[in-house]
């Protein structure tokens, strides 16, 4: 049973910019340190992407993986699913949540990872939050860094 963690962070930015970014797979590696590869399997007949394969290297984990996404109309919410298990992986659930106000978006990044190997409960918290920390400052980074 994979246990659910929770962040947040304002990014000075726009929530179309920030889900722009968000929602434009290919340029992953460009960004986010851990991701080798994120290639778009399918896409929706609007042009968003469906399916995306990920490979990713963070030292301690290395995987392949494909998630499948679904949008809120206004993108104020991607969620995405593991589509089949992976090596390291039985299930993965998430979402980013985009709230607006005056121009500073508040993401809230929701994760649960159940993975195919056993780790004590206070090294999965310890990682998880790491994992988040660096994606959540990763893609602040990124989309304050953009021309407005």
């Amino acid at each position: 049973m994979a246990d659910t963690s929770t962040q947040s962070i304002q990014v000075h930015a726009p929530l179309s910019r920030v889900a722009a970014v968000i929602c434009d797979f290919p340029r992953y590696p460009e960004w986010a340190e851990a991701i080798k590869l994120a290639e778009v399997a399918e896409e929706y007949d609007d042009g968003y992407a469906a399916q995306v394969r990920f490979r990713i290297d963070a030292a301690v984990l290395v995987d392949e993986y494909t998630l499948e996404y679904a949008y809120a109309d206004d993108l104020s919410r991607i969620e995405w699913h593991l589509v089949e298990p992976s090596k390291t992986q039985k299930s993965q659930t998430g979402s980013y949540d985009l709230v607006e106000t005056g121009g500073v978006t508040t993401v809230t990044y929701t994760l649960a990872v159940d993975l195919a190997m056993g780790m004590l409960g206070m090294f999965r918290r310890k990682a998880e939050k790491m994992i988040m920390d660096t994606a959540l400052k990763e893609l602040k980074r990124r989309v304050e860094s953009m021309p407005a």
